[in-house]
C-alpha cells in the first residue's frame, strides 16, 4: 500500500551514504553515488513542497566544484616539473609572512583534477543532505527527537524548511507572471519576483510565530530550577566527555582513559541529560510513524555501503583515493561500487509514496470538447 517511509530511515540512509562518499576521491565512485541519489529521489519523492528542491542542491553542488577549481587555479601551489601545464596566470608577488601560498602562476592538469575530485566529494555530501531533505518529511522528523531537544528540533526544522518554501514561492510567483503574460525575463524580471517572494516569506514567518505562540512554545513547564540546572550540567559534562573521547581516539599518544572510556562516559551523561530534560516536555502522538521491514531495509542499504568503504576488505585503499602521478584513468573497484549500487536498492525497498490525483491534459486549441462531440447513442436511446 502507498505510504510514506519513516523520516529517520531516510536520514540514516543519506548520512551513511555521505559517510561512504567522504571516504573516497575516486570520481567514478562519486559519480555512482550521485546516480544512486538521483534514482532514489526520482523514484520515491512525494509531491510535498520540500520534495521539489533536489535539483537546486545539484546546482549548488556544481557551483561548489567550480569554485573549488577556480580557487585551486588562482592559488597555485605544489606544481612539479612532471605536471602537464595547461596555462599560466599572471603571478602576484606575496610578502614574506604570506609564504607558502602563491597567487597566480602556472596551472597544471594534475592540480586541476585534484581540485575537481575534492570538490566532487563535497558535492556528493551536499547532495546526500539534499536527498534526505527531499525524501524525509521534516515535520514528521521533529516527532522523533527526544523531548529535551524539542526547541532545537523546531529551530532546525524551520531552518531546513526555508529553502523548499522559497523554491515554492519562486515557482508560484513565476507561474502567476506567466498567467499574466509578463514579457520581462532574465535579470529584468528579478524585481517582479524578489519582492513578492520576500513578502510571502515575511507573511509566512508571522503566521509561524503566531502559531508557535498560541501553542505555548518556549514554556518552562513543570520543571524546577534545580532540574534545569542538573540537565545543563549533565549535558555540558557529557559533551566534554565526548570531545575528550574523540581526541583520545584520534591521537595515538593520548592516555588510554581519553579514548573509549571517556567517549562512553560522555555518551552516558548526555543520555541522562536528555532523559531528565525530556520530562518537562509532554507530547502525544495521534498517529505514530511505524517502523517496519521497509525502514530496516532502507537503513541497512546505506549502512552497508558505509561499512564496506570503511572496512577496506576485498580491495586496496589506493583504489578509493587514486594518485594523479602518473596521470592514468582511475580504477573502478568492484566491491565499493557494488556497495554503492546496493544503496540504490532503497528505491525499490521503500514503499511507493502517496501521489496526488492525476492531472488531465488541457485540450489542444481548436479541438472539440467532450460536451461538444456528437454522442454515439441515438436520441431514442438517450430518451430511454
Amino acid at each position: 500500500m502507498p505510504r510514506t517511509l519513516h523520516p529517520l530511515a531516510w536520514w540514516i540512509w543519506a548520512l551513511a551514504l555521505a559517510t561512504a562518499a567522504g571516504r573516497t576521491t575516486n570520481p567514478l565512485i562519486l559519480l555512482t553515488v550521485l546516480a544512486v541519489l538521483g534514482y532514489v529521489v526520482t523514484a520515491r519523492r512525494t509531491e510535498a513542497p520540500w520534495a521539489r528542491g533536489f535539483r537546486y542542491y545539484l546546482w549548488l553542488a556544481l557551483a561548489v566544484v567550480a569554485i573549488r577549481v577556480v580557487f585551486r587555479c588562482v592559488f597555485a601551489t605544489g606544481i612539479t616539473p612532471q605536471d602537464h601545464l595547461l596555462f599560466s596566470l599572471p603571478h602576484l608577488p606575496t610578502p614574506a609572512w604570506y609564504a607558502g601560498i602563491e597567487i597566480g602562476g602556472p596551472v597544471s592538469l594534475e592540480a586541476t583534477l585534484s581540485a575537481a575530485f575534492d570538490g566532487l566529494r563535497l558535492a556528493c555530501l551536499l547532495c546526500c543532505i539534499g536527498a534526505a531533505n527531499t525524501l524525509a518529511n521534516p515535520k514528521r522528523a521533529l516527532r522523533v527527537l527526544p523531548g529535551a531537544l524539542y526547541e532545537l528540533g523546531v529551530a532546525v526544522t524551520v531552518a531546513v524548511s526555508v529553502a523548499p518554501q522559497l523554491v515554492q514561492s519562486v515557482q508560484r510567483v513565476a507561474r502567476a507572471r506567466r498567467l499574466r503574460a509578463g514579457g520581462r525575463s532574465g535579470v529584468r524580471a528579478m524585481r517582479g519576483i524578489v519582492v513578492p517572494v520576500l513578502e510571502d516569506a515575511l507573511e509566512r514567518s508571522l503566521r509561524l510565530a503566531a502559531a508557535m505562540d498560541s501553542r505555548g512554545y518556549g514554556r518552562s513547564g513543570t520543571a524546577t530550577r534545580r532540574s534545569r540546572r542538573a540537565t545543563g550540567a549533565l549535558m555540558l559534562a557529557g559533551m566534554a566527555g565526548l570531545c575528550a573521547g574523540v581526541y583520545g581516539l584520534l591521537d595515538g599518544t593520548a592516555p588510554a582513559l581519553l579514548g573509549l572510556p571517556a567517549l562512553a562516559g560522555g555518551a552516558a551523561l548526555c543520555c541522562a541529560g536528555l532523559v531528565l530534560g525530556g520530562r518537562r516536555v509532554s507530547r502525544t502522538g495521534y498517529r505514530p510513524d511505524p517502523w517496519r521491514a521497509a525502514e530496516w531495509g532502507v537503513a541497512a542499504c546505506g549502512v552497508i555501503a558505509a561499512v564496506v568503504l570503511f572496512a577496506t576488505v576485498g580491495y586496496s585503499a589506493t583504489e578509493l583515493n587514486p594518485s594523479l602521478h602518473p596521470l592514468v584513468w582511475p580504477p573502478l573497484p568492484a566491491v565499493p561500487t557494488a556497495a554503492v549500487l546496493l544503496a540504490g536498492a532503497a528505491g525499490l525497498i521503500a514503499p511507493q509514496p502517496e501521489r496526488g490525483p492525476a492531472r488531465t491534459a488541457a485540450p489542444a486549441p481548436g479541438a472539440a470538447r467532450p460536451s461538444d462531440r456528437t454522442p454515439d447513442r441515438t436520441p431514442a436511446e438517450v430518451a430511454k
